[in-house]
């Protein structure tokens, strides 16, 4: 029997989603132990200031994602404009990939990803924004064993997403932006087993065929 801890979050937010990561980052103590990547839809041109924003909104250190680097527990990685923010083995890789609901980068590639690789230690977090991306990643991370976290729509100041996926799959936790941080908080410290977890994936993934980011 193999245990493991949830030690990496992913965060996907489009429209309003700047106000729910300051307020998700604010509440995030400094000693998380679980990295955070985050992907907000951006404009392919220009620089993003994003993680000046939540470095400056909480404790933990915020920084634009390196490609093939492996993401520290107690900081948080953003997705760089116009790139694919995924998770491959035990790195964080960009990519130039093809858009993904007309975005690059997308939620779905990061949430799918991430799943893919780290299974039932990933906690899937998406927060404001329009249409759907990132809840066909969260239904990946559920199937993988991982825990799905939504903003509460009748807070975000876009709710479709939240909502789509709340009418998608069974979402563990339903949250204003800034209650989330101390439930992460908890929620990495605390155990899982991965027993029989390969055997399960084999049976739920059998005459499906493979997802890969």
């Amino acid at each position: 029997m193999t245990r493991h801890m949830r030690d990496l979050i992913v965060v996907g937010a489009s429209a309003g989603g700047v106000e729910a990561l300051r307020d998700l980052a604010a509440g995030l103590p400094p000693d998380l132990p679980a990295s955070v990547l985050v992907v907000l839809h951006l404009p392919a041109g220009g620089r993003s200031v994003l993680p000046a924003i939540l470095e400056r909104a909480g404790p933990l250190p915020a920084r634009t994602a390196r490609d093939a680097t492996r993401p520290a527990h107690g900081s948080i990685n953003v997705a760089p404009p116009d790139q694919h923010l995924l998770v491959v083995g035990a790195r964080m890789v960009l990519s130039a990939g093809p858009p993904e609901h007309g975005r690059r980068p997308a939620i779905d590639a990061l949430f799918r990803s991430a799943a893919l690789a780290a299974g039932a230690r990933v906690i899937g977090v998406l927060l404001s924004g329009v249409l759907d991306d990132g809840v066909a990643g969260l239904k990946t991370i559920a199937r993988h064993g991982g825990t799905v976290m939504v903003q509460d729509p009748a807070e975000a100041l876009y709710p479709n997403m939240p909502t789509n996926a709340i009418d998608a799959l069974t979402v563990d936790h339903v949250l204003r932006a800034g209650d989330m941080g101390p439930v992460l908080a908890q929620l990495s410290r605390q155990e899982i087993d991965s027993a029989g977890r390969d055997d399960m994936l084999a049976a739920a993934d059998r005459g499906q065929p493979e997802e890969r980011p």
